[in-house]
């Protein structure tokens, strides 16, 4: 017979005050949060990522477009690369060898894993945030970031950034990206990546996982240029090019690969 313990009358006599129930143990979500804020745990987290992500390219074959994307954008460089943030797992596939390169990586705890990421493949990182309204440009280091990546292409280095803002609507360009590509008078280098083996998370963004053993396929869009006078008006057909680009070339990716975009 089952019993529930806790729906038992306490034995003794009646003036006896009922005894308290025990406290319930601590759960350990504030555990596993110091856990995760731990900087050894963070290091360990970004050098296993970088040798999945290793382990992925090393057993997949990739095919680009076009097929030395390097030379073909040249005269473009430095310029602004970028995908849609679901895809950034895939970045460090990118071919970046013969140039400079710094990627926006979050100010968040969660960026320093990426931040490893960018450092074990060899580039640069510029630490912002884009933010979501004006307000909270400084605050999320945004201000900063946006300097640093304009320095960065006046430098002659290229940077690279997700088109979409983290944790907004997926796959809608945001305007910073029209606004560097506007003061620094640099294109912006639309790319779109898939395998066909992987992982799509629920999450805001899509967040895909590729998988080893895959297929994949890198493309490389049209670069679009804003110009330096660009009005509200020209700068949101800009935005909506970049938009539309993005989604082309994403859709083409999942076709060479043998799928449809997620």
């Amino acid at each position: 017979m089952n019993a529930i313990v806790n729906d038992q009358a306490p034995i003794g006599s009646a003036d006896e005050p009922a005894s308290q129930p025990a406290p319930k143990p601590r759960t350990s979500k504030r555990a596993l949060k110091r856990l995760g804020e731990s900087d050894r745990v963070v290091r360990a987290a970004g050098l296993v990522a970088v040798a999945y992500l290793k382990l992925v390219r090393a057993t997949s074959r990739i095919t680009f477009e076009p097929q030395d994307p390097l030379e073909a954008y040249r005269a473009f460089l430095p310029g602004i690369m970028t995908m849609w943030h679901g895809q950034h797992l895939m970045a460090p596939f990118v071919p970046s060898k013969g140039f400079n390169l710094k990627v926006m990586v979050s100010r968040h705890r969660d960026g320093e894993i990426n931040a490893i990421i960018a450092e074990k493949f060899g580039y640069g990182t510029i630490r912002a945030s884009a933010a979501r309204t004006p307000s909270r440009t400084i605050e999320k280091g945004g201000l900063r970031g946006f300097l640093e990546m304009k320095k960065a292409l006046a430098e002659g280095v290229t940077v690279a950034m997700t088109a979409d803002l983290s944790h907004a609507e997926s796959r809608r360009a945001g305007p910073g990206i029209i606004a560097l590509s506007r003061v620094s008078g640099r294109p912006i280098l639309p790319i779109a990546l898939a395998t066909s083996r992987r992982l799509v998370l629920e999450n805001w963004d899509r967040t895909t996982i590729n998988l080893p053993f895959s297929r994949g396929s890198c493309i490389f869009g049209t670069p679009i240029a804003v110009p330096g006078d660009a009005d509200e008006a020209v700068r949101e057909e800009k935005r909506q090019e970049l938009e539309a680009e993005l989604n082309r070339i994403t859709a083409i990716a999942y076709e060479r690969v043998g799928g449809k975009d997620d």
